[in-house]
């Protein structure tokens, strides 16, 4: 099945889990799901949440399949295959982490780690209709993990539901308190992210407050735009700076080649004025967490689009548009299921927390989950 680049079991009997292969496994190729790093040496040691589910006695099944070099919203992948949408087998899985989304929805794994650089983990929970964190930026080692250097990329999990999201973050994280995390939530100060997305979600996030029994209030987000445009920026030049090399070799996908050769076109001062972006934008969303304790807004804004429809050329930049801005920032963001009046798809819920406040992130989304539960 296309969610699996390569099926095996390593491990002990714990929970069951999937591993993106950006992500070090000892003895075994970390190839990106590409034909141009094919023949790449096997891994010498385990990543260190790889060693450290091992530690925890969880069973890897087998690298998780992914949009080739993890640059990518749609999951389409011509080399290695593309995995199924468990929602909806028409639609775009999302990318980049697609096969760990498609394989905990398709039930093959309890879990799965994916990475996330510019929405790579929660794109693909809310089009697979799963559960996927985005963690504080450094609070998940990417010891092991490509590329070796970034700015902007966090490992962090998938899973069907909130707990077993906190029981992979405790076994990848050791400082992760599960007991925080799993803490029920009476009261919460809800702000409503005022954005661009399709009228549906937005009635749906504005009515998930209400059935949580939470206080809420709509917010202005100032920069997320701009912050959009700067991640994009930042993350254009450091793909580059990794992978630029692989250019012209006749081993990329084609839609990957003409994307690492527009990255090749960012100019210093674009990466200069999306830093400084970076630190306004993150004051920004500082500065509204001082007056709620999440913020909430729809993880995409729309639903995805078909494959017949991406591979016919129909743009799906846009589909980062919400989820982009807090790699920049570094904000805990967690997606959640998110049901849709009169559509059997459901959208995402995304939940975004102050720095370090994971667990807080996680207590919150078990609290909607329990409440929108169909």
């Amino acid at each position: 099945m296309s969610a699996l680049i390569s099926a095996f079991s390593l491990g002990d009997d714990g929970p069951t889990v999937a591993i993106k292969d950006t992500i070090d496994i000892a003895g075994m190729p970390t190839t990106g799901a590409s034909r141009a790093l094919a023949n790449a040496a096997p891994a010498r040691q385990h990543a260190s949440v790889v060693q450290s589910l091992l530690d925890a006695r969880w069973r890897i099944i087998g690298k998780a399949n992914m949009h080739e070099l993890a640059f990518g919203m749609t999951g389409i992948n011509d080399h290695t295959g593309t995995p199924v949408n468990p929602q909806d087998a028409a639609r775009i899985p999302g990318g980049s982490s697609s096969g760990s989304a498609s394989a905990v929805g398709l039930g093959l794994a309890d879990a799965a780690l994916g990475t996330d650089t510019g929405g790579s983990i929660r794109g693909p929970a809310a089009c697979c209709g799963v559960v996927g964190l985005k963690p504080t930026f450094g609070r998940v080692s990417r010891h092991g993990v490509a590329p070796a250097e970034s700015t902007l990329d966090c490992v962090g999990p998938f899973a069907r539901d909130v707990r077993m999201i906190v029981e992979t973050m405790g076994a990848i994280t050791p400082a992760f308190d599960k007991q925080a995390a799993l803490q029920r939530v009476t009261a919460c100060r809800i702000g409503v992210a005022r954005v661009d997305a399709q009228a549906d979600l937005l009635a749906a996030v504005e009515r998930a407050p209400q059935r949580a029994g939470f206080a809420s209030h709509v917010i202005e987000l100032a920069g997320l735009t701009e912050a959009f445009q700067a991640g994009l920026a930042i993350i254009n030049v450091e793909t580059w700076t990794a992978f630029g090399h692989l250019v012209g070799s006749g081993l990329l996908g084609a839609d990957l080649e003409a994307r690492l050769r527009a990255a090749s076109q960012t100019t210093p001062d674009q990466v200069s004025a999306a830093e400084r972006v970076r630190r306004s934008f993150t004051d920004a969303v500082d500065h509204a967490l001082e007056n709620v304790d999440v913020i909430v807004m729809p993880t995409l804004p729309a639903l995805p689009i078909t494959i017949d429809d991406a591979r016919r050329g129909v743009s799906v930049i846009a589909m980062s548009s919400l989820i982009r801005p807090f790699n920049l920032s570094g904000h805990p963001a967690l997606s959640l299921p998110l049901p849709i009046d009169g559509s059997p798809l459901k959208a995402g819920l995304q939940i975004i927390g102050r720095h370090g406040a994971d667990e807080q992130v996680c207590a919150v989304a078990a609290a909607f989950e329990a409440a929108l539960v169909d």
